[in-house]
């Protein structure tokens, strides 16, 4: 015990940096400020951009409103969920992602979710399916490492819960908000029917850029069997439901990962862990299928989740931060330098007014 108190005292606590640009951010990224305040660390966030709301920031979370009082706070790694952070900003630069692989592909065809866009020191990735291609990617580009963590998103998924049993069978509703992609405006009417004559509970929570036509639509719809959520972390929600009807966010794969069933319409995410199905009128049966649990369909979750994201253990924040912490006390000499990435620098520069060399 006196010797952990004497670490403890002799640590000399790191300067991390959250710098993030989405509501979702939040729940993503507080399992590893825990951890990082757990260690006698420091962490402060930058807000980035107009779709994010400071109203979620809790008393305790420690805000920084510019670039110059940024760089006076000098974080030796700053944790990134999403696709970019300007080079201006100092030390390491950490992707933690905002999802799993939901196989969207972007209007070039490709996969948005192995996009290197030149800005990263770091990728902690979440499990074998995601690890392996940025590691071809980091051989390839040879400017930034790959270590697989799991998702810091998911550690208190694997810890324990309260029983809170239903009282009747919970079924989530989640959609994306691409009109090309989204369950909701085909679903409506089944899910409004189900919603008024059925035993089962309902729990809607769509991403934050549905339509706000389809929002207002689902909103309508609450009554004792249905409930309309919005929310900055959807964790409770998931941990509530017993099956999840959806589409093609990746939202599901977080549910799947509880080894609980999925009903998707329409899904560009294909395996036979999924019921996929394509007629709204089939919803009803499918659900009903989903709720009993079915031995091969469950064996087929547990296969596909062993490649998603391995760790069941709570600790991918404790991970992430041991695999940050290792590059900062010992950096890795034999990388390239990062692409400039001009254009994206100068637009940021621009949004932030911030010119400074």
């Amino acid at each position: 015990m006196q010797k952990e108190q004497n670490l403890k005292s002799n640590h000399i606590g790191k300067r991390y940096l959250f710098y993030v640009a989405q509501n979702y951010s939040y729940a993503i990224l507080r399992p590893l400020q825990k951890k990082i305040l757990a260690r006698g660390d420091q962490v402060k966030w930058f807000l980035f951009g107009d779709e994010i709301d400071s109203d979620y920031l809790q008393e305790d979370e420690v805000r920084l409103f510019s670039i110059a009082e940024v760089k006076d706070f000098n974080p030796q790694a700053s944790f990134v969920p999403g696709n970019f952070i300007p080079s201006f900003i100092p030390g390491l630069k950490v992707c933690v992602f905002h999802g799993f692989d939901p196989s969207k592909m972007n209007n070039r065809g490709k996969n948005d979710h192995f996009h290197v866009r030149g800005c990263f020191d770091l990728y902690c990735t979440q499990g074998p399916n995601t690890t392996n291609r940025f590691k071809k990617l980091a051989k390839k580009l040879s400017y930034f490492s790959v270590i697989e963590t799991g998702w810091p998103t998911m550690d208190p998924l694997f810890q324990p819960q309260l029983d809170s049993k239903n009282s009747r069978p919970t079924i989530i509703m989640c959609s994306t908000f691409s009109r090309n992609l989204s369950c909701a405006p085909h679903l409506y009417e089944e899910v409004k029917k189900l919603s008024q004559n059925s035993d089962w509970q309902w729990l809607v929570q769509f991403h934050p850029k549905m339509p706000k036509e389809i929002v207002d639509q689902y909103k309508k719809l609450s009554n004792e069997n249905l409930q309309f959520i919005e929310t900055d972390n959807v964790l409770p929600l998931l941990q509530q439901a017993d099956v999840m009807l959806c589409d093609t966010s990746s939202v599901l794969l977080m549910f799947l990962l509880q080894r609980k069933p999925v009903v998707t319409f329409n899904s560009n995410i294909k395996g036979n862990y999924l019921i996929d199905f394509s007629e709204p009128a089939e919803l009803e049966s499918h659900l009903k299928n989903a709720l009993t649990r079915p031995v091969n369909l469950i064996k087929e979750i547990d296969q596909f989740n062993q490649e998603l994201h391995p760790y069941r253990d709570g600790k991918s924040s404790a991970r992430v931060l041991d695999a940050v912490e290792e590059l900062i006390d010992s950096p890795v000499k034999r990388l390239k330098t990062k692409p400039m990435n001009f254009l994206r620098n100068f637009k940021v520069r621009k949004k932030l007014h911030y010119w400074k060399f």
